[in-house]
Parts: C-alpha cells; sequence; structure tokens
C-alpha cells in the first residue's frame, strides 16, 4: 500500500529549513554590504536592509516552532490545513517578502499577504470562542452574530498590535516596515507616508471580514466551513 505524503510535515520543514539557510545568507550579506547607499547604487541594500531581514528571518524561525510549543503547552490539535496555511504565509512574507525583496518587486504583494492573515486571525478568533468554552464545537447558546463578530474584532486588534510593532521596531532599529521611504532610502512624505499602514488596515478589515461573513453563515446554516480550521482541546 502507497504510504501518504505527509504535506504537513513537508510545507513546514521547507519554510523552517529556508529561513534557517536565510539567516546564514543575511549574515553574510550584512557583513559585505555598505551602511549607507552608494550614489551609483541607489537600489543596492545596506545594513539596515540586512538588519531588518536578519531580525524577520529569527522572528519566523522562533514562529515556526511556537504552534508546536502551544500543542504541547496547552494541550490543543492545530489542524493540518491551517498550519499549511500559516507556514507558507511566513514563506510568503518573510523569504519571498522581504530576502527576495517581493515587496518592491511583486505589486501588491504586501496587501495579498494582509488579506490573508486577516482571514487566517478571524479563524483564530473562532478557535478562541471555542477554546474558551472548552468544546469541540461552537457553543450553541452563543448567537452566530456574537462569535462572527467577535471574530472579526479579534482579527482586526491583532493586526493593529502588529501594526504597532512595525512602527515601534522602525523607530527603534531604524528599519523601514511601515515602508515610509523607497527602496533607494528616499523619505515619503504626506499620505504616501502612511499610505502602507493604512491598506494594511484596511486589507485586515476586508481578510476578516471575509472569513467572519463565510464564518456565520457556515453556524448559521451549519455548513461546518469554518469548522475545519479551528483549533481544539486534546480530549
Amino acid at each position: 500500500m502507497r504510504k501518504q505524503i505527509n504535506w504537513e510535515k513537508v510545507v513546514v520543514w521547507t519554510v523552517l529549513v529556508t529561513l534557517i539557510f536565510s539567516v546564514v545568507f543575511v549574515i553574510i550579506m550584512m557583513i559585505k554590504s555598505p551602511w549607507e547607499t552608494m550614489s551609483n547604487e541607489p537600489n543596492a541594500r545596506t545594513k539596515g536592509d540586512y538588519s531588518l531581514m536578519l531580525l524577520q528571518c529569527v522572528l519566523g524561525i522562533l514562529a515556526m516552532f511556537l504552534p508546536s510549543m502551544l500543542e504541547h503547552r496547552i494541550k490543543i490539535i492545530i489542524p493540518s490545513r491551517m498550519m499549511i496555511m500559516y507556514a507558507l504565509f511566513l514563506y510568503g512574507a518573510i523569504y519571498l517578502g522581504e530576502v527576495r525583496n517581493f515587496y518592491f518587486v511583486i505589486p501588491y504583494w504586501d496587501t495579498i499577504l494582509h488579506i490573508s492573515s486577516g482571514g487566517m486571525l478571524g479563524a483564530l478568533g473562532f478557535s478562541v470562542i471555542v477554546l474558551l468554552n472548552n468544546t469541540d464545537r461552537v457553543p450553541i447558546n452563543l448567537s452566530p452574530v456574537f462569535v462572527a463578530f467577535f471574530a472579526f474584532c479579534f482579527a482586526i486588534a491583532i493586526g493593529v498590535a502588529w501594526e504597532i510593532y512595525e512602527y515601534a521596531f522602525d523607530g527603534l532599529l531604524g528599519l523601514n516596515m511601515q515602508k515610509f521611504a523607497l527602496q533607494d532610502g528616499t523619505l515619503l512624505a504626506g499620505r504616501d507616508a502612511v499610505s502602507d499602514t493604512m491598506q494594511d488596515l484596511i486589507v485586515d478589515v476586508v481578510g476578516a471580514g471575509a472569513i467572519s461573513g463565510l464564518g456565520y453563515i457556515s453556524l448559521k446554516y451549519k455548513k461546518g466551513w469554518v469548522e475545519r480550521l479551528l483549533l481544539r482541546k486534546h480530549k
């Protein structure tokens, strides 16, 4: 009998190994790169750019271990679909976005990631309701409207916290996570300087709203769509 491929392990280990090799690559490039942009190479990356990459890669590696830590510490089960989506998001945000420079090369790459993260956080919001009530199913005594609204607000709150994190580390470490400057270091002004942050928040709302709407329909009419992504307690 042919053995089935465990796609969760394949995706997770691929992303983890990629991030580890990226850390080595970034450290080497950070040593070789200049402190400031050269006039003859305005788009060349500086030590500050590689510092951001290094920070993101290290945080990404830690984030890859977080689900397994939660599974063992608080005894929860993370669905395979959710784990694959989570790993692919980190791959797209850190390796493709920062290391491969997709944020500047691919139009709307950041927007695509924020829409997907808003959806995943919305699903996590549904999971919080389930875990707090210590049951494998959404409690019938809670209105589907309330559950969907809570999931929506939860996702938006995490999105706002992420923007605060970006703002804080941009100021502390001289990074450019909020994209207030162009790739060559030119500072943006006015609405352009805050457009990246506002677009991120808007698409977070879109992603969270979409999954919350689907979740409401799933609960209201017992479709079972959102339940496939929910974190569950070990029995």
